[in-house]
């Protein structure tokens, strides 16, 4: 941080959350040579997937599917009620780590806690993590996976015209991605886009970052390390894939509706309300919510918190709404 911005005050409801954020994941600062390190600890913290379903009336099951064009098959957790279902909604889920860590069993609690609710079925894809695989590998990854559900949704039971993409920090940014791949390449139809806390600009120049330089939740230097892991030497340049950095798409029309959904004070406030302000710009739809002293993923490690009960409120209200049958 610095003397000319100093960074907007933590709700103080969410502060033991963010310390607990800080305690349980980043143990070791992620830097270049500290990525694999991180990526072992990160996994190592992750509850089994079985714990996370526990006595929940889900199933869940492994497909592989074909990846991009000459990539690597890539793995997809499928989540269903027990009970099957037909024309139903589906959420594809696209998980954090800034593409540089976690696999697509992180958040699988909450896309479970979806899938109940809206009688879905949710899809959790893996894709490949930088620096072994830059971009556009995460993006091309998702996009493929995206396109397999729309083949079968038949098979799974859902209707494809109401299929969501979310996604929180790495996530929303994949998210955005997958969303102007879909648009450009006239892939699948998408209901809408739920763009979390989303990781979508690789600069780290806005005066959001510099508030987080070295404090809190993914700080800027977190942040640093993961685009050059992803970009390279192509990071800061033009040359870099807009749908792996969605802020460096000229065109945001004709996009699904969006849902984007920040915290007040952490990095990524300024890029994602850059975001949401340019797709209104072009005459489409964006639901904004930036939410009072709220840290990167506060809802998630502070459930309890005022700011947090009504951030899942509003995200519950906006798919109720996305989701309405035709």
């Amino acid at each position: 941080m610095t003397a000319e911005h100093p960074p907007v005050p933590y709700d103080p409801e969410l502060e033991a959350g963010l310390a607990g954020f800080l305690d349980m994941v980043e143990q070791i600062p992620l830097r270049a040579d500290t990525i694999l390190a991180n990526r072992d600890h990160f996994a190592s913290i992750l509850p089994p997937v079985e714990a996370m379903v526990g006595d929940r009336p889900v199933v869940l099951e492994e497909r592989t599917v074909p990846g991009p064009e000459g990539a690597p098959d890539i793995q997809l957790t499928i989540v269903r009620p027990v009970e099957p279902v037909t024309n139903a909604p589906a959420f594809y889920s696209i998980h954090g780590g800034g593409m540089v860590l976690g696999n697509r069993t992180f958040g699988i609690d909450g896309l479970i806690e979806d899938v109940l609710l809206f009688g879905a079925v949710g899809v959790s894809v893996e894709y490949r993590l930088a620096p072994e695989h830059p971009a556009p590998a995460a993006v091309e990854d998702c996009y493929a996976g995206l396109v397999w559900l729309a083949e079968h949704a038949d098979e799974l039971g859902v209707d494809r015209s109401r299929i969501v993409v979310t996604g929180a920090s790495a996530g929303g940014g994949l998210s955005a991605g997958v969303a102007l791949l879909a648009r450009d390449r006239g892939g699948p139809a998408i209901a809408g886009q739920g763009l979390l806390c989303p990781m979508l600009d690789d600069r780290n120049t806005n005066v959001s970052t510099l508030q987080y330089d070295g404090l809190g939740a993914w700080d800027r230097n977190n942040n640093d390390t993961a685009w050059n892991a992803i970009l390279g030497p192509l990071r800061g340049t033009d040359e870099a894939s807009p749908y792996q950095v969605p802020t460096r798409m000229a065109d945001l029309s004709g996009l699904p509706p969006a849902y984007v959904d920040v915290g007040a004070a952490e990095i990524f406030r300024d890029e994602a309300t850059e975001y949401a302000l340019r797709i209104w710009a072009t005459g489409g739809q964006a639901e904004l919510h930036v939410w009072a002293g709220g840290y990167h993923g506060f809802s998630g490690f502070s459930p309890d918190a005022e700011v947090s009960r009504a951030a899942v409120a509003a995200r519950l209200s906006w798919l109720r709404r996305i989701l309405r049958s035709p």
